[in-house]
């Protein structure tokens, strides 16, 4: 194939690669931008992907070195980044892990264990992440869990990485990703869906759409800020807003008896199972 973006092995000029990135989406360039923005070279990481539009989306957009398939470059690489989807994991390592015994390994990839990873990739320096996708705006949320092999330094420098995409969370135990997935990782699409029925109650009750999107988003921003900043649960600073007889009792109410809380929390138990499914399948 093809690697028309990306310098050659030889070059004389070529700084070494500090960084890899196996697969160049969303959340590797959300992490690449961060990195950029921290004052990390962006000769100094290298991005494999096969795909000729994503290449020349990231050498275009961000500067980094690009390939098509791994080469000696890899081998540079101090931390190799994979944000491949999981089911193509075992092809991508067979690829690369002659190449990358050196490096410390963080993957961002759902649902694959870190002993299956380590078993691919003969190293058991690896560094798992849940994050989620407001990390492309820099507010996202990430969970991390280190295996025992991985050094203090190097935790450090995983915290250093995420930092500009938004918080980190470490877990003691790697199965408590699958609950990191149900309500951080997948967490984004519940707002998303709160905030799709926000606006579609203001445009049935007369409001145009534009104004069922700027009442929600506001709502939702505001509402957030203000949890965060309060030293008050979430259930008192809801009460506070929720007079017996009123309106916000009178909402509240009907969605008491819907057992909407129930059914949410229903709904995130099945995504940590089904997270922990997912584990089983891509291990195989």
């Amino acid at each position: 194939m093809s690697n028309a973006t990306s310098l050659p092995t030889s070059h004389p000029s070529a700084p070494a690669i500090e960084m890899a990135f196996i697969g160049g989406g969303n959340m590797a360039t959300a992490i690449i931008g961060g990195l950029l923005r921290q004052g990390r070279a962006a000769a100094s990481i290298l991005v494999v992907d096969p795909s000729p539009e994503q290449r020349a989306r990231l050498a275009a957009d961000l500067g980094v070195v690009c390939a098509d398939a791994p080469d000696a470059r890899l081998g540079q690489a101090r931390t190799v980044v994979w944000a491949v989807k999981p089911q193509q994991f075992k092809a991508a390592a067979q690829a690369c892990a002659t190449l990358t015994g050196q490096a410390l390994h963080y993957s961002v990839m759902a649902g694959l264990r870190t002993d299956d990873m380590a078993r691919l990739l003969g190293s058991a320096r690896i560094v798992r992440a849940m994050p989620n996708t407001p990390a492309l705006v820099g507010q996202g949320m990430t969970g991390l869990y280190a295996r025992p092999e991985v050094g203090d330094a190097e935790r450090a420098n995983i915290e250093a990485m995420v930092q500009p995409t938004g918080q980190a969370m470490w877990v003691a135990q790697e199965a408590d990703l699958d609950a990191v997935t149900a309500v951080s990782g997948s967490g984004p699409a519940y707002v998303f869906f709160f905030i799709e029925a926000m606006m579609q109650a203001a445009q049935d009750m007369g409001l145009s759409a534009e104004q069922g999107r700027q009442l929600a988003l506001a709502t939702f921003a505001g509402a957030t800020a203000l949890a965060a900043q309060s030293a008050e649960p979430p259930a008192v600073l809801r009460e506070r807003v929720t007079s017996k007889g009123g309106t916000t009792y009178a909402a509240i109410s009907h969605l008491q008896q819907a057992n909407v809380q129930a059914s949410f929390v229903a709904a995130m138990r099945a995504a940590q199972r089904r997270a922990a499914e997912l584990g089983d399948e891509f291990g195989r």
